[in-house]
């Protein structure tokens, strides 16, 4: 009989997270694009996770609208708000200090992922983060992201080109914005085969809320980004990874020392 084939090992690849503390929204996307090009041309499998926060500012992915932002010009102009449109999936997000942003840049074609298995893995590291925490989160069938009982805790936004994935999750941790009530929520889907996505609509949009609304002693942002390490380091096949303070790549835009806060 013809002896079987041991099945390949995995090819062995490195993982490097970094804490970047409070950044500027256009300096990350910036730093975000740099490394999906860096590492398309490497082609070694390297992934990169950024977490960072940012200061106040909405953005509008592929599936949201201005109309879900209920503020008027001049209350986005009294809030200091900005409003921008992203090409992440999902929809609007208030972002401001107190929220943790998590970017994972790695290629789906040297992983052999597909889109929805990297949403899905995705997914599942943010959950298990909460669940670590205390947090009774629960997922809206198809959806992506996590609720509690006051709304949205965590909501899940990736983007891809050239395979390159960029953007990915925020979790609210204890957001120091007021205007979360104003934002609405529409999560992007993750069908099955034969499934749309009007049998998965779920009514009420639901509105965004945090951690410390939850469960106030999982509102330490110190402890949710150790839980969200671990998490995703599993979650994507890290047996080993490397932690870091920042990244070079923000030191060499002009103006970045003065908006980078500390870790």
């Amino acid at each position: 009989m013809p002896q079987r084939k041991a099945p390949a090992k995995p090819r062995p690849f490195s993982a490097h997270f970094h804490l970047l503390g409070c950044v500027d929204y256009e300096d990350c996307l910036h730093v975000q694009r740099r490394l999906a090009y860096d590492a398309l041309t490497r082609a070694d499998g390297r992934m990169v996770i950024l977490l960072c926060e940012h200061q106040p500012l909405i953005t509008i992915g592929r599936s949201g609208s201005r109309g879900q932002v209920h503020f008027t010009g001049a209350e986005l102009s009294e809030w200091q708000l900005g409003v921008r449109y992203v090409s992440r999936g999902g929809g609007c997000l208030l972002h401001c200090p107190g929220q943790l942003a998590i970017y994972p840049i790695l290629s789906l074609d040297w992983h052999h992922w597909t889109v929805g298995q990297y949403v899905r893995r995705l997914q599942q590291a943010v959950g298990g983060a909460l669940g670590e925490l205390g947090v009774a989160a629960k997922e809206l069938p198809g959806r992506c992201g996590w609720w509690g009982q006051t709304g949205m805790l965590a909501a899940v936004g990736a983007a891809v080109k050239h395979g390159m994935t960029s953007h990915g999750a925020y979790i609210n941790v204890a957001p120091e914005n007021r205007g979360f009530g104003r934002v609405e929520v529409v999560p992007p889907t993750l069908l099955n085969a034969g499934e749309t996505a009007e049998k998965l609509a779920i009514g009420a949009k639901p509105t965004l809320s945090s951690l410390l609304s939850e469960r106030p002693a999982a509102g330490r942002m110190s402890n949710v980004r150790s839980a969200v390490v671990q998490h995703l380091a599993k979650s994507l096949g890290c047996d080993d990874y490397h932690m870091h303070t920042g990244h070079p790549l923000l030191t060499e835009l002009p103006g970045t020392a003065s908006r980078e806060s500390a870790a």
